[in-house]
């Protein structure tokens, strides 16, 4: 019996889903930390506040902005010197100048142990995003999938669904005290993979690796693959390959590179 997910049947045309390309003036803005909540023992959530979030807008749920971390005792004047890292914007409110991100808290770099250890009222900087890739329309299918630091955009694709979304979400984590749950419609399975001690990325490779031409959901497919960047062989494999989904359909990144702070995704 094939485990086949297919999307309801409809009398309308296939999907005219699509990517969208759009830029943006680069706007700088200085604000606070507000809040931190450990989602898990490594998985962080912070909120930042301040009169010049005012305005601010991500309409790409893969968009990336650059977070500035002043180091402690160091002068703040110009926040745009401090050392900084690309993140996705989990949530936001431009009328309340409010920013939520949230940081997987892997090794012991400056934005890890910011994140993690960082005074309430402590000063940030936030730049961007400069541009994004906007999904346009209802895609037939979905296939998510990415390891801690993938989650903030899966989650912004997942409240891009509707009621009858079909598809699956994976999420690879160390193990079950790790877990990051996700809200998705009733239609898209969410699983959790363990990988233990094995390298950041590899159970995940794996599970997209198992999944074969019958477990493609019908129509119009959006893929998203995010995680270490030997992910990006077996993310291409199944969405471009096997599944023959429409390339301008598709997101496959590393997001970040093992041991390499300094690796940028590529947008």
């Amino acid at each position: 019996m094939s485990n086949r997910l297919a999307a309801p049947l409809s009398s309308t045309p296939p999907s005219a889903a699509r990517l969208e390309p759009r830029r943006h003036d680069l706007v700088f803005r200085r604000a606070t930390l507000a809040r931190r909540t450990f989602l898990t023992p490594a998985y962080v959530r912070l909120r930042l506040v301040g009169e010049e979030l005012r305005g601010f807008d991500s309409p790409g749920a893969d968009d990336h902005i650059r977070v500035f971390f002043p180091e402690a005792g160091a002068a703040t004047g110009d926040l745009r010197e401090a050392p900084n890292r690309e993140y996705t914007p989990v949530d936001w409110d431009a009328a309340d100048g409010r920013l939520d991100l949230e940081f997987a808290l892997h090794g012991d770099g400056l934005a890890g142990r910011w994140a993690a250890e960082a005074p309430i009222g402590a000063p940030a900087g936030v730049g961007g995003p400069r541009g994004s890739l906007v999904l346009v329309g209802r895609p037939d299918g979905w296939l998510l999938a990415g390891d801690e630091t993938a989650v903030p955009a899966i989650r912004r694709f997942v409240r891009t669904m509707d009621a009858a979304a079909v598809g699956r979400v994976a999420i690879e984590v160390p193990d079950a005290a790790h877990d990051l749950s996700v809200e998705a419609p009733a239609g898209v399975e969410v699983v959790q993979l363990h990988r233990g001690t094995r390298p950041a990325g590899t159970e995940l490779a794996d599970w997209l690796d198992a999944l074969d031409v019958e477990e493609r959901p019908d129509g119009n497919v959006f893929g998203f693959v995010a995680a270490e960047q030997s992910i990006v062989r077996s993310g291409r494999a199944l969405l471009r390959d096997r599944w023959a989904l429409d390339p301008a359909m598709t997101v496959v990144k590393g997001y970040w590179k093992r041991g390499t702070s300094e690796y940028h995704a590529p947008h």
